[in-house]
């Protein structure tokens, strides 16, 4: 079992070593394998890079985001020309249902809405404007609604996805469904392989909610 120092210097080493982080000096502090990032970072986009990187170490189990985006002189937007913006990244992305989305700025913070048939597909609008100048925040309130899939082909269907994933050992997640929910069972080794087994659920037609109760083996 690794300590929570350990933890501290590798999500440090981390951070310094992705491209996409460019504040250095981001406070990391960890405690029972639940690692805390603290500071100020120039951009959402920034923000979002950081808290993969320090999901992507092992042995961290999760991750309290406590960066606060300080848009730095001259990156200020106003919101309708920041709205204008996110519209057009959501109309440009092709993984995003066109009419399907809604955008809402308030001091730099938008929201999106609206309803989609796949998660991915909310997913895809997130992505598609966290990277905006001027981005301080996202709420993502849109919902996933398509029709109701028979339990059994979803829950094949994930543990055939989770098999595929050279990350993931399959034989240590079970799979639950009931509805439109997915509920994931088991164990993994890391915060990055909880997040593959997270997607390959929210792949699969019509799931509107993934409950995780994957644990960290340690």
């Amino acid at each position: 079992m690794r300590t929570d120092a350990e933890l501290e210097q590798d999500v440090l080493a981390e951070l310094k070593w992705e491209p996409r982080v460019s504040e250095k000096g981001i406070g990391v502090t960890a405690r029972n394998g639940v690692v805390t990032l603290r500071g100020t970072v120039p951009s959402y986009g920034e923000q979002q890079a950081a808290l993969v990187a320090a999901e992507s170490v092992n042995g961290v189990r999760a991750v309290a985001l406590e960066l606060d985006v300080l848009l730095p002189d001259g990156h200020e937007r106003d919101d309708v020309i920041l709205a204008g913006a996110a519209a057009a990244a959501l109309d440009w992305d092709t993984f995003v249902p066109k009419g399907k989305v809604t955008v809402a700025v308030q001091r730099g913070w938008v929201t999106l809405g609206g309803t989609v048939e796949y998660a991915f597909q909310r997913d895809a609008a997130q992505r598609a404007v966290q990277n905006l100048l001027g981005l301080r925040g996202i709420t993502n309130v849109i919902t996933v609604n398509a029709p109701a899939p028979k339990a059994w082909d979803v829950k094949a269907g994930i543990e055939a996805a989770i098999r595929r994933h050279a990350e993931l050992d399959a034989s240590r997640i079970t799979v639950e469904t009931k509805d439109r929910k997915v509920t994931l069972r088991g164990t993994v080794e890391s915060s990055s392989e909880r997040r593959e087994a997270e997607r390959a659920a929210w792949a699969a037609p019509g799931v509107t909610e993934v409950e995780d109760l994957l644990t960290l083996h340690v």
